[in-house]
């Protein structure tokens, strides 16, 4: 049964995913680009042709900080007005805007799972069986930083960690993480080095003995909602409930959202966090924001990235060359072509995975709006494209765990998440003990020490290439 953040019924009560991406992303683009708006509101197949609009969006948007700022406020406005409140009863669905203020039905209360362990007190990156740090560390991120798996400012920053292990507790902070299960969250990290969590997640057993299993291992304070004898909370019926526990809470805040969900699951929990974001923030000012960027999508990238990319173009095997060229007649253009005009600046990448969905895509695009529009007014965030990851939620997909397989024969990496979540916990603890460097333009916050595994600076569009990287995985799964 439907209930809490929903898509809007139609006159027959059916709730399509499809009719609201459609009017999103034709809302978003409204403002700036017209044309693209009328495009994507009378695409007719929108499952796989949401793709193009994926993009456009960001091709509108990089004409002026203010083009994506009008993009990002159109997409976060549509997204009010197309989603809503759906009740468990009979009564009518309430508009998405009752929750800033509606009052909460039940108190959370707070119980607490301290760290049996010593706190660890310095960076410590587990990758490959090893736990790289200090000078080793410093290797492998230069390493990254030269085949492009990452861009150089991820580099620095998680130096300056090293660099600043009394960082790493986040003293006076209190992390609020969204999907505190998930694979790709930085509870774990977090809790090793000391911090205080505060963890939202469904009410599941099998769930909350896992996360305060990891809470005793590790060395800081795992807060836990409790409605009553049972831990966690389901945010998409509970918003004011969770808004008003968090905001009880001591220490500033800072809300991450991790959270992942199937289908069009997913962008209702992504409008839930982000109506939780907005009555949190109005309740908390100094509350800071997190997110983690899938690097699957469509970004502006900068110059250095693209030179990076014509290069490996130019310079691939002979070989390369030989099966390119047919490949290419072949797919009249389809495969294996550059990823970039040779002199953009911005080039776009796009690595958007057509079989991850329209519902993924735009789940992940209304938390890139919310991370644009909080930092322009002023609020403090932390926003990071992370690396593809061979996560549960990715691999269960054959398609997917195929072309990861076979990613690294184009120059793609693709990272364990023990080593993923450590890597952007590190750079989350960076950007909250620091002054985030100030850009001109919005699409450089998002390019910012960004860790797309290859995607970007790949000499192939990445998705002229994942046909072929599946191909070549195929086998790699059985075995």
């Amino acid at each position: 049964m439907t209930h809490g953040v929903s898509f809007a019924a139609d006159d027959s009560g059916r709730r399509s995913t499809t009719r609201a991406g459609r009017t999103i992303v034709a809302d978003a683009l409204r403002p700036v680009d017209p044309v693209g708006a009328l495009g994507a509101e009378q695409e007719t197949a929108w499952r796989s042709g949401y793709v193009l609009h994926l993009r456009r969006l960001v091709e509108a948007a990089i004409s002026s900080p203010d083009a994506w700022h009008a993009i990002a406020d159109a997409g976060l406005d549509a997204v009010r007005r197309t989603l809503v409140v759906a009740s468990d009863d009979d009564q009518a669905d309430q508009p998405l805007d009752v929750l800033a203020e509606a009052p909460a039905t039940r108190t959370l209360v707070t119980t607490e799972v301290v760290g049996e362990a010593a706190p660890v007190t310095d960076l410590a990156l587990p990758h490959r069986g090893r736990e790289l740090r200090g000078d080793a560390l410093r290797e492998q991120l230069a390493d990254w930083v030269a085949r492009g798996v990452l861009e150089p400012s991820a580099a620095h920053a998680v130096g300056e960690v090293v660099d600043h292990p009394e960082w790493l507790p986040l003293e006076g902070r209190t992390v609020a993480v969204l999907g505190a299960g998930a694979e790709m969250g930085p509870l774990a990290a977090l809790l090793r080095w000391g911090a205080t969590v505060a963890a939202v997640d469904l009410p599941r057993e099998a769930l909350w003995e896992r996360v305060r299993a990891t809470a005793r291992e590790g060395a800081g304070t795992l807060l836990v909602p409790d409605g009553g004898g049972v831990a966690g909370v389901d945010l998409l019926a509970e918003v004011p409930e969770v808004a008003d526990w968090l905001a009880g809470l001591e220490g500033r805040l800072v809300l991450g959202n991790y959270l992942y969900a199937d289908g069009g699951t997913h962008v209702r929990v992504s409008a839930a966090a982000d109506a939780l974001a907005t009555r949190l923030s109005a309740a908390r000012p100094d509350t800071a924001l997190a997110f983690l960027a899938t690097p699957t999508d469509a970004f502006a990238v900068p110059r250095e990235a693209v030179e990076h990319s014509t290069r490996a173009y130019r310079e691939r095997s002979t070989p390369s060359k030989l099966v390119g060229r047919p490949l290419r007649w072949a797919s009249r253009g389809r495969l294996l072509h550059r990823a970039y005009p040779p002199l953009a600046d911005p080039g776009i990448s796009d690595s958007i995975v057509p079989v991850q969905g329209p519902n993924y895509a735009l789940a992940k695009r209304i938390q890139r709006w919310r991370a644009a529009v909080a930092r322009r007014d002023g609020q403090q965030v932390s926003f990071h494209v992370a690396p593809s990851t061979r996560t549960r939620s990715v691999v269960k997909n054959r398609a997917l765990a195929a072309a990861f397989a076979g990613a690294h024969r184009f120059g793609v990496e693709i990272f364990e998440p023990e080593t993923a979540n450590t890597l952007m916990a590190a750079l989350l603890v960076h950007d909250l003990s620091t002054d985030t460097p100030q850009h001109e333009h919005p699409w450089q916050d998002e390019a910012y020490a960004a860790v797309h595994g290859g995607l970007w600076r790949v000499a192939y569009e990445p998705r002229s290439a994942l046909g072929l990287a599946a191909a070549l995985g195929y086998a790699t799964p059985r075995r």
